[in-house]
């Protein structure tokens, strides 16, 4: 099963994916935003890839790829509640050829249409890094709101930074991108 965007699909994480996630993971360039310091090895990356394969409720964790089936980077829901509805969406374009062209805006809002719509969801959250200014705009195209901001709350390259906290709750996110699609049974039932 794949869950299609316009521009990406979102597929299960495959072991064969732990060689790309090695070289993305340890690029400074890609990993500069994320809350990411130390050197993974390629063994690391390919049992968190393993146990990445098994998505549950409390960690959807998937790959994403061009329509074309071109392997570009990754993101999940994490640490889902379902009591509460809600989870902290992570993503990660790791292939910088795919960098400014729309491929992680399409990623995020079909990973936040598939928490609303699949796991009914009430609440998608994240954290984001006070200077990624860029990041902060599409997460507000999409319908994310400032929540707070965690001050000096991680320590990278010589100083600590503040950690925005931002969410878009169900309603607020069905206002700007519409309602969900029909299912296939809702379409063919008979009146």
């Amino acid at each position: 099963m794949t869950i299609e965007g316009r521009l990406i699909r979102l597929r299960a994480i495959e072991p064969s994916d732990a060689q790309r996630a090695t070289v993305w993971i340890n690029d400074r360039e890609v990993t500069k935003n994320l809350m990411a310091r130390y050197p993974i090895s390629l063994a690391a990356e390919r049992e968190w890839a393993e146990s990445a394969s098994k998505s549950e409720y409390q960690e959807v964790r998937l790959a994403i790829e061009t329509l074309e089936r071109a392997h570009i980077g990754f993101c999940g829901l994490h640490h889902g509640r379902p009591e509460d509805r809600h989870a902290e969406l992570g993503i990660m374009i790791g292939d910088k050829d795919y960098w400014n062209r729309g491929y992680g805006t399409d990623a995020m809002l079909t990973l936040v249409r598939f928490a609303f719509d699949t796991l009914n969801m009430h609440k998608v959250t994240l954290g984001v890094f006070a200077p990624n200014e860029r990041a902060r705009a599409v997460y507000r195209k999409i319908g994310f709101v400032e929540e707070g901001r965690s001050r000096d709350d991680y320590f990278q390259d010589g100083r600590y930074w503040d950690i925005v906290r931002m969410s878009v709750l169900e309603d607020e996110f069905r206002a700007l991108h519409g309602a969900a699609e029909p299912s296939f049974a809702a379409e063919t039932a008979q009146p």
